[in-house]
């Protein structure tokens, strides 16, 4: 193997790892959005984990943040609960640092 393909395979890895954990952070956030919303919404133990999977599976209904971000925000107004797009962008931003340290920490 040459010296061009070990490195052209130690950027794969590397780029596999980044993609892995920028999941695995994007999830976690996902989660503790949902339990931050279980919260507001007066939904407590296995009831706000299980919302909070909701809230993690509902990233799977299209590309981007955006189908959490609605489904957390149509949530609330429908309990009314006042959140404003903004709002939840900002949990959400606030949420993303929280998760990646989580992540790179390893729990």
């Amino acid at each position: 193997m040459s010296e061009f393909d070990k490195r052209e395979e130690g950027f794969e890895k590397k780029f596999a790892l980044d993609e892995e954990q920028k999941f695995k952070a994007e999830a976690r956030r996902n989660k503790l959005l949902g339990l931050w919303a279980a919260e507001k919404l007066g939904i407590t133990g296995d009831a706000a984990n299980a919302y909070a999977k909701d809230v993690v599976a509902a990233d799977f209904a299209e590309a981007g943040d955006n189908d959490v971000l609605h489904k957390v925000l149509k949530d609330l107004t429908a309990k009314g609960q006042p959140a404003t797009e903004r709002d939840i962008r900002a949990k959400m931003d606030e949420l993303l640092a929280v998760a990646v340290a989580q992540v790179k920490a390893g729990t």
